[in-house]
């Protein structure tokens, strides 16, 4: 006959037993996507500034979540986020001031996961066009180059624009977009200057084309600029979907957070490896030159920096005249909790 202590040892053995199957068996529910195929927008996969979205499709980062996700290219950010608007996608990868200001028009979007701590954009003069340039109030009048009207490249031009005392309408935006492109409308002279990325810039920097005038590359170069940490890229949906698809959010954010930890510990040879040979723009040596250049602006985790939300509305004010008179709730513009779930799951 079995004593009370073979019956007390049983009993919480199996209670323990019961406890974790339940508490697998309702982790299991929590985090099947209510959507399994999402259509993601972005404007200029191949930059750097997109990075971490590339390597989590190509390293299946997303199928291991349950997801089919679809990314559609555009040329710009705000092309991406008019593919959202519009609703033939469902999630932006794109910069995270698009979220402000979409509130100030009364459209609720939300950032859930960010990609980049610093903009990574630079605003460079050619030296074919603008061989006597001598400081950014030069560039008045002229054509500047931006990977799209309205994207965050545009955004960050007029902000410097601003700086110098010009207003938006003091020059002529040109949408080059993100690529081969832009090169080629900076080197056949159809523009004087432009706000672009790498591996772009860094084409036109190694044969001397172009001279730098705004660089937002490094933190520090960020925060001389913008006067703190200003976020850049990130995934961003409606607040609806969110709400309808907090799984599926879930998995996008965990998919995105393990690629930005992949990213911390890949060397070189790794992501050349891992990007589509296009990428490359026809130069190797140059893309990997280039990404030594801008690894520091990737986020190592995903976070919201605490001062970045009011950073970018700040600078967005300077310019912008629909925020002006409008009360923005930045804390709702973004959330860490996706990621901080993310982080407890890939440490």
């Amino acid at each position: 006959m079995y004593n009370k202590k073979f019956w007390k040892q049983f009993l919480i053995a199996l209670a323990l037993f019961l406890a974790g199957w339940f508490t697998f068996g309702q982790a299991q529910a929590q985090g099947k996507p209510e959507k399994t195929k999402v259509t993601i927008a972005v404007g200029g996969k191949n930059l750097f500034y997109y990075l971490p979205l590339t390597i989590a499709e190509r390293l299946g980062y997303f199928k291991d979540e349950g997801l089919d996700v679809e990314i559609v290219d555009f040329a710009g950010g705000a092309k991406a986020l008019q593919a959202v608007v519009g609703g033939s996608a469902d999630v932006v990868s794109g910069a995270y001031e698009h979220t402000i200001n979409l509130q100030a028009k009364g459209q609720r979007y939300q950032e859930f996961v960010l990609q980049g701590r610093a903009p990574q954009i630079v605003l460079v003069v050619s030296n074919k066009t603008m061989p006597n340039f001598k400081s950014v109030a030069d560039l008045k009048g002229k054509k500047i180059g931006v990977t799209a009207p309205g994207s965050s490249t545009n955004m960050m031009a007029n902000f410097v624009l601003a700086k110098a005392g010009l207003k938006p309408s003091d020059v002529s935006f040109i949408g080059v977009g993100a690529s081969a492109g832009a090169v080629a409308a900076m080197r056949s002279g159809q523009i004087d200057a432009m706000a672009n990325l790498d591996p772009v810039v860094s084409m036109l920097t190694q044969k001397n084309e172009v001279r730098v005038a705004s660089d937002t590359r490094t933190l520090k170069d960020t925060q001389a600029v913008f006067g703190g940490n200003m976020p850049s890229g990130c995934l961003y949906a409606s607040q609806a979907f969110i709400q309808q698809n907090p799984n599926t959010t879930q998995a996008l954010t965990n998919a995105m957070v393990r690629a930005l930890k992949w990213l911390q510990k890949a060397g070189p040879s790794d992501i050349v490896k891992t990007v589509p040979e296009s990428y490359l723009l026809g130069d190797r040596a140059l893309y990997l030159a280039a990404w030594e250049k801008v690894k520091e602006a990737i986020s190592p985790d995903g976070t919201m920096p605490a001062d970045g939300p009011r950073t970018a509305l700040n600078a967005l004010g300077q310019f912008d005249a629909e925020l002006k008179g409008k009360s923005i709730k930045l804390e709702e513009t973004y959330t860490n909790a996706f990621v901080q779930k993310a982080n407890a799951k890939y440490k």
